[in-house]
């Protein structure tokens, strides 16, 4: 499956659980190309969950996922080479630079760039003059730039990102929107869990979770 196949997400009847605690009960939704989902509800409901389900990297109770009318099969590398998942934590190397951070990031997702590509993304996110230092000496909304730069450089079509803004000033969020507009205007596809309004300029659905005792 190549990224310029992968048109559409569809989950059917999904059922998620935590222990003996359901989080979600037949969900169903479809998502197109140029199209985002941003996901709310209170800690617990099942934002993670979903998103980890939908990156391939947990299973449904019930219910499945497909692109393209095929299956989802969890931890399939064919789905991998088409998904970047971002998780809540910042995944950063205290002890790596930020230009090494964000090297580590894209080797992670199998993406190659030229190096004038590279330095323009951390420019971008106003990184450039502290590519050298230890991330121990960036603030958090510094590290969390480090992500931006990542999205900036990716060439993978679905973004599954967890709560993407988190440790950002106003201006990243703007900017963290700017990516996400310009992605799905390119026919990309997100689902956001977040707690904060997002101005996309896109084709935008909205997935209210419930927290369950």
């Amino acid at each position: 499956m190549s990224a310029a196949q992968f048109t559409s997400l569809t989950a059917s009847g999904l059922s998620l659980s935590r222990g003996p605690r359901q989080l979600i009960a037949d969900l169903s939704f479809s998502l197109a190309a140029g199209s985002a989902m941003l996901m709310r509800g209170a800690n617990g409901c099942g934002k993670t969950s979903l998103l980890r389900v939908l990156a391939g990297l947990a299973s449904a109770d019930r219910g499945n996922v497909e692109c393209q009318g095929r299956t989802l099969r969890p931890f399939a590398p064919e789905w991998r080479r088409n998904v970047i998942y971002a998780g809540h934590s910042d995944a950063i190397k205290h002890d790596f630079s930020a230009a090494e951070n964000l090297a580590v990031l894209l080797a992670f997702d199998g993406v190659e760039v030229a190096p004038a590509a590279f330095d323009q993304a951390l420019e971008k996110v106003q990184l450039h003059d502290r590519r050298h230092l230890p991330a121990h000496k960036l603030s958090q909304g510094q590290k969390r730039r480090i992500g931006l730069a990542r999205l900036l450089l990716s060439q993978k079509p679905l973004w599954l990102l967890d709560e993407p803004t988190n440790a950002l000033d106003a201006e990243g969020v703007e900017l963290f929107a700017d990516i996400v507009h310009q992605h799905l205007q390119q026919g990309g596809m997100a689902c956001i869990a977040t707690h904060l309004p997002l101005e996309l300029g896109a084709t935008v659905q909205q997935l209210n979770l419930g927290s369950r005792s």
